[in-house]
Order: structure tokens, then C-alpha cells, then sequence
């Protein structure tokens, strides 16, 4: 029986509902939805999947801009948020990932969709392409790409599974400012604020933890631990489609001339650089913002 994570995060606001599935492994697969009434029967929905720590909460801003127009399907990876912890650390890749999201995809009948992905959650849309391709209406990739930078990838194999454990949200804030401020320069108490409790949970004890398995670790710290995926192969055959890369200035995972070559294999590529700001943009920056609602309108 796979085990759950305690969590007293909340659930998104008003106009988002929870759903739910399980995996063979019997991990319980979690994803929140927005669906308003005026958004278009016939218009693909926009399916977010996050970074290697983070959930889906990282895309609940989304709804304001765009919520109206747009069905949003926020994931919670295994280990991560209201999904279920499992039970074998090694389930932690992207190959069970990819199962996950295709039980997820088929249980909220998920039709057509354009994919965004932050971080691990680009790589996992660069995939989708395998199973998925046909349903796949475009392609948003957040500050990743089919090469990954080696001092980036070493920083993000340091850091996940790094404890943390604050007693109230000031302190995790005030950590967090300053485990992340070449991330993130310009940002606030406030800011870093909404950061912690996109990123962390009250624990049992009242205790303010990260909201994921610190095992996700495991087999992401293995030398080979995603060998054999091609990703520019993944990438190549998101041809036909319509991409938007978004880069951070700052960003260590994904280069500037990662972005270039992907640019030039895919003529049509839309490039966004944002400035003053570190693997991965928040996706609540103006410039951001301004993109993404280009780039979906040109879809609808």
C-alpha cells in the first residue's frame, strides 16, 4: 500500500476542483482542475506539469489571466503535494512518470491539450510525444530543453532532498530568500512568502516542511539515473507544432545556445528570455504572463 504524504496544504481557490486516480503501484495520482463555464468546449486544455520538487501549485495564478479562456489541469507528480508517496524510491523516474500521466490524461479525459513544463516537467513533455503526440496541441517548455548544463544539473542534484523544517512561514520565507536569491534578486518578503507555501506544508507536528518525498532524491542523484532518453529526438518530433521556449537569464539548467540550436532544428520556435531571474522563472513575471497569453491565442 503506498503511503501518503500528511499535508495540510490547501486546496486551490475558488473555481478549482480536485481529482484523482490511481497508479498500478497503488499510488494515489493527484491533479487540480480549472474549468470554467466560459472557456470553449472544442479548445485544448492547457495540462501543467512542475519542476522536480515543486507541485501544482506553481500554476494556480494561472487561472486569473487566463482561467476564463482556458481549461488548466494542474499535476502533482508522485511524492509531490496531494499525491501519494510511494513505496519503492525507484519509482521516482521519468519512465513512471510518464505511466502516471498517461493514467492522469485518460481519467480527466484529456483529449487535446497543450503541455507546459517547468524543469522536469518540460523533460516529461519532451516524452509525451511517444504516447501522446496526436492529443498534443502545442508545447510550452519553462527554462528547459533537450541538453541540460552540467554545473545546473549538479546544483539541482545537490539540493533535492535538502531538509528543511521552519516554525511558522516567516522563517521558512526568510530561508528560502536566502537558499534562492541569485534566483530571484527583485523579490519580496511577500513574494518569497507565496513562495514557501507553494513549495512547503504544515507537518503533523505544526512545522513548516517541504511538501514532497525527500526520496524523490534517490535516483535522481544516480549517475545513469535517466539513461537512454533522447531528448532531442523528443524535441524533433514536436515538429508541426507550436513551442514557446522560455528562458531565464540567469538560468544554469538551460543555455543560451541549447535555446539557439532548438531554434534552429525548429524554425517556427517562439523564444522568450527573462531577465534578472534564475532556473526556473516563476511564471508570474509580466513578461511571462504576456506570452504565454500570445503564444495560447494564437492556438485558439
Amino acid at each position: 500500500m503506498a503511503t501518503a504524504a500528511a499535508s495540510s496544504r490547501l486546496l486551490p481557490a475558488a473555481g478549482w476542483q480536485a481529482g484523482h486516480v490511481w497508479s498500478p503501484d497503488n499510488v494515489r495520482l493527484c491533479w487540480h482542475d480549472h474549468m470554467a463555464p466560459s472557456v470553449p468546449k472544442q479548445r485544448p486544455a492547457l495540462l501543467c506539469l512542475p519542476g522536480l520538487t515543486r507541485n501544482g501549485s506553481d500554476f494556480v495564478h494561472l487561472a486569473e489571466q487566463l482561467g476564463t479562456q482556458w481549461r488548466i489541469v494542474a499535476v502533482d507528480l508522485r511524492g509531490r503535494g496531494e499525491s501519494g508517496w510511494a513505496r519503492d524510491s525507484l519509482s521516482y523516474v521519468s519512465l513512471t512518470y510518464l505511466r502516471d500521466l498517461s493514467l492522469l490524461i485518460d481519467a480527466a479525459g484529456l483529449q487535446r491539450f497543450v503541455v507546459l513544463g517547468s524543469s522536469l516537467g518540460g523533460l516529461l513533455a519532451l516524452r509525451l510525444t511517444t504516447a501522446h503526440r496526436a492529443a498534443m496541441a502545442g508545447a510550452i517548455l519553462n527554462d528547459i530543453g533537450p541538453a541540460i548544463e552540467p554545473d545546473g544539473l549538479a546544483r539541482l542534484r545537490a539540493n533535492v532532498g535538502r531538509g528543511g523544517n521552519w516554525p511558522t512561514w516567516v522563517h521558512a520565507a526568510r530561508d528560502l530568500a536566502v537558499r534562492n536569491l541569485a534566483i530571484y534578486p527583485d523579490w519580496g518578503l511577500n513574494d518569497w512568502l507565496a513562495f514557501a507555501k507553494r513549495l512547503c506544508r504544515i507537518s503533523p507536528q505544526g512545522r513548516i516542511i517541504f511538501d514532497y518525498d525527500p526520496r524523490i532524491a534517490e535516483p535522481f542523484r544516480l549517475p545513469h539515473g535517466d539513461a537512454g532518453a533522447d531528448y532531442w529526438a523528443a524535441y524533433d518530433s514536436l515538429a508541426g507544432l507550436p513551442v514557446l521556449s522560455i528562458r531565464a537569464e540567469r538560468s544554469d539548467v538551460l543555455s543560451a545556445a541549447t535555446q539557439a540550436e532548438m531554434a534552429r532544428r525548429l524554425p517556427g520556435l517562439t523564444c522568450l528570455t527573462v531577465p534578472r531571474v534564475g532556473h526556473p522563472p516563476s511564471l508570474t513575471e509580466p513578461a511571462v504572463m504576456a506570452a504565454l497569453g500570445g503564444f495560447l491565442e494564437g492556438i485558439s
